[in-house]
């Protein structure tokens, strides 16, 4: 198991400021999720969830319009 294949990133202006890797899809997708809740409100923030065994494979994104 990969320890480090789901990648969660967010991004200010185009600059990652907080990141994240997690071994499992799930907790990938609930750490997504609760940074879209806590960090989302940021003018120009910037959320994304990458497969990075798959090649780096965009899974998710927000704000949605970016995916």
């Amino acid at each position: 198991m990969d320890l480090q294949r789901f990648h969660v990133t967010l991004s200010h202006g185009g600059r990652p400021i907080m990141h994240g890797w997690w071994p499992d899809l799930p907790t990938a997708e609930r750490k997504f999720a609760a940074w879209i809740g806590e960090r989302g409100g940021r003018d120009d923030a910037r959320i994304t969830l990458v497969d990075e065994v798959d090649g780096g494979r965009l899974l998710k994104a927000w704000p949605e319009a970016d995916r």
